[in-house]
């Protein structure tokens, strides 16, 4: 499809919504203008009852190459050396990190090129991740004299905080198949297959019972940061909502009849093929 001029290009196939950043020749930093768009596109989706899961991927030789560092060094030029810029900057980041974690629907990152310093964090963030291979990741701030002090906060809850902290500390990157072992991405695939295999996997979740998923993947969220105690007690309160959707009581009785749930048949979309923009 033909690239809009937009920083973001959203391409709708059934119920998974595919947001592309288109910029490229900027190795699709995230600037202040992307992240803005970035947020309106999560915030539409988060009220589109008709999508059902989301690929966040990308076009260029990069995923993301992290902040847009020429605008950041450009702040230093105002009154007070930039501190106001960079403060909301960060802020501005981490909503839109916070905004995936929220939204209802599972984010997959699709990714085709390097991801770096808060391009890192931006795959981190989401639910999933399919790489390339050929792919690399990095937390490289550190290379420039600069600790990636907010990718760390995703990274850390990604991956084993030892993993993480060496790839802070010593700006190394690792590829895509070093990356699945720690569990920062979830498959690794043939760039040529790799927005099939997205998108396979996207519609694979998008056939699921969205309410179970919604319930499911608060609940994931949630007890991440929850004792083991708690955590038992906020789950087993969420399997009880869950029990108590009339679409579950029709799986269950499904499954013991032998047949296909009544939901499993509904069409999944209105909406396929629909095409937009934003930048």
């Amino acid at each position: 499809m033909a690239d809009t001029g937009g920083l973001i290009r959203r391409e709708d196939q059934g119920a998974v919504a595919r947001l592309v950043m288109t910029s490229g020749a900027n190795y699709n930093a995230l600037s202040n203008e992307m992240l803005a768009a970035l947020a309106g596109e999560l915030d539409r989706i988060a009220a589109d009852d008709a999508v059902r899961a989301v690929i966040l991927a990308a076009e260029g030789k990069a995923f993301s190459a992290g902040h847009d560092l020429k605008q950041m060094q450009a702040a230093r030029a105002d009154a007070d050396g930039g501190e106001a810029a960079y403060q909301a900057l960060f802020g501005d980041c981490a909503r839109v990190m916070q905004a995936i974690g929220a939204l209802a629907q599972p984010v997959i990152a699709e990714v085709q090129g390097i991801a770096t310093a808060a391009g890192c964090q931006l795959v981190a963030s989401c639910d999933m991740a399919v790489a390339a291979e050929g792919v690399r990741f990095g937390a490289n701030g550190i290379n420039i004299g600069l600790f990636c002090a907010t990718p760390m906060v995703a990274l850390t809850r990604a991956i084993h905080p030892r993993a993480a902290f060496e790839m802070l500390v010593t700006g190394e990157f690792i590829d895509a198949h070093r990356a699945r072992d720690l569990g920062l991405v979830n498959r690794v695939v043939p760039s040529v297959r790799l927005a099939e295999e997205t998108m396979a996997l996207a519609q694979l979740v998008a056939t699921k019972l969205p309410a179970a998923v919604r319930l499911g993947k608060r609940a994931f969220r949630e007890q991440l940061g929850l004792g083991l105690a708690d955590a038992y007690r906020q789950t087993g309160a969420v399997m009880c909502e869950n029990l108590m959707l009339p679409e579950t009581d029709e799986g269950l009785n499904a499954f013991l009849e032998k047949r296909q749930p009544a939901w499993a048949a509904q069409p999944i979309a209105a909406s396929a093929g629909k095409v937009s923009s934003s930048q």
